[in-house]
């Protein structure tokens, strides 16, 4: 992986506590990203920050060092209260919180910080209870993180640092009226170190900022396009038709050693994953539908490298540190710009390259000169070979589709039983003529 990302300040420069200093070494870091070197050093200070960097750019390392610094550096101001959280952490998908806890233990391994993650889905009385025995950090999803705070389980009496990432991403999900019902219970804002990290910066965030912060220094790493240097972007203009036949052939074709296809819909997601499967090219399948414990697990397996092929609806646009993707796929082109900047952004991450495919199609073309403007540049078109549109072999059943079924059939099974209960007579079996 090239350094060149990498700015000129080292973490051993920096005025951190012996034990983060250990726990930074032993997680490979030495020299900070463009964005750390930026934040870090106001951070200690004790000013608060809202930062913009590209996703990928090293924004948790930040906001991380800088709150364990905090909580090493300063003492429990509420002795009688060592189980309550000092720091919280809010993000807005269970996939980042999950991210940040994983990257959080890499930098604690000399602190002694009591980490504790909660996010919805499974887990809700192995959750409840390691909050309950007492944490320094909390990390975590607003919903039940509040679902927690209204049962009492914690308050937010000591919160000595407060971080929300990925800001803009709370808006579009509909947390904000959560994320200030937990911000109006902490102590004042003045009596806390606040920082707010988005890979974009609209006026509704920065006015978060300014209302629940205290003065907070506005952080942005310069680029020459939103998007990361080091994607090459290129999009098909295609029929609906060819989508999957083109996608299934550029695959057999670059045979990317790990690439995400991200669609719109979780229908277009389970159509994807049939045909890859059935032409013999494994794949995950990542959507709202699959139960978080699967979700978990398919994403363990896509970043060990066992997986190589990962279908995603934008669940899994924001905020995941994936090493290595080569590819992006959007077999679907999202109807937001800033989706698709998200999208790219989990490849070339870290100074690292990488290709983003984009299909052009008859339901969302329309899209693409939107996206243009937003990025800055003319996306270069790839002509769509007629050798690329081969037949593809049959897709497989989805996992969906058999479920349906399997519920539809007990459905039916469950009705018949109903109407024979309510009239026995008429579903006597007739006798036998002798």
């Amino acid at each position: 992986m090239s350094n060149t990302h990498l700015s000129d300040t080292r973490f051993a420069d920096l005025s951190l506590v012996e034990p983060l200093q250990k726990g930074i070494l032993d997680a490979g870091y030495t020299f900070c990203t463009p964005i750390q070197a930026k934040t870090i050093p106001l951070l200690l200070e004790g000013k608060d920050i809202a930062g913009q960097a590209q996703t990928g750019t090293g924004k948790t390392i930040a906001f991380l060092v800088a709150t364990m610094n905090r909580l090493l550096s300063m003492p429990d101001q509420e002795k009688q209260q060592t189980k309550q959280p000092r720091a919280l952490i809010l993000a807005p998908t269970r996939e980042l919180a999950v991210q940040i806890h994983k990257d959080a233990e890499a930098l604690n391994s000399h602190t002694g910080l009591r980490l504790g993650l909660v996010y919805g889905g499974t887990d809700y009385e192995k959750q409840r209870n390691q909050v309950s025995d007492g944490i320094d950090i909390l990390i975590g999803t607003p919903g039940r993180i509040i679902d927690y705070f209204k049962q009492k389980v914690f308050n937010l009496r000591a919160i000595q640092a407060m971080v929300l990432d990925e800001a803009d991403r709370m808006f579009d999900l509909g947390f904000i009226s959560d994320i200030r019902f937990l911000l109006r219970r902490m102590p004042e804002p003045d009596k806390r170190l606040n920082m707010l990290f988005s890979a974009t910066m609209s006026f509704r965030v920065t006015e978060l900022a300014y209302e629940h912060m205290n003065n907070p220094t506005l952080v942005a790493v310069e680029t020459d396009s939103v998007t990361a240097d080091k994607v090459e972007q290129s999009v098909y203009y295609t029929a609906n038709c060819e989508k999957i036949p083109l996608l299934i052939s550029l695959f057999k074709k670059i045979n990317p050693p790990r690439a995400l296809i991200f669609v719109n819909t979780k229908r277009n997601a389970e159509t994807v994953w049939s045909y890859l499967e059935g032409n013999g090219l494994k794949a995950g399948l990542l959507s709202g539908d699959i139960p978080q414990k699967k979700r978990l697990r398919l994403l363990e397996s896509f970043q060990a490298g066992e997986l190589a092929i990962l279908v995603a609806t934008d669940v899994a646009a924001r905020g995941l540190h994936i090493p290595e993707i080569s590819h992006v796929f959007n077999f679907d082109l999202p109807q937001n710009p800033e989706d698709y900047v998200h999208r790219i952004g989990r490849t070339a991450r870290a100074g690292a390259s990488g290709m983003a495919i984009s299909f052009a199609c008859e339901d969302n073309a329309f899209y693409l000169p939107e996206i243009e403007q937003f990025i800055g540049k003319k996306i270069s078109s790839e002509s769509v070979d007629p050798e690329l549109l081969s037949k593809p072999a049959p897709a497989v059943k989805s996992p969906r589709s058999s479920k349906i079924k399997h519920s539809q059939r007990k459905h039916k099974d469950s009705r018949g039983a109903a109407r024979r209960q309510a009239h026995p007579r008429k579903h006597r079996p007739k006798p036998k003529e002798s």
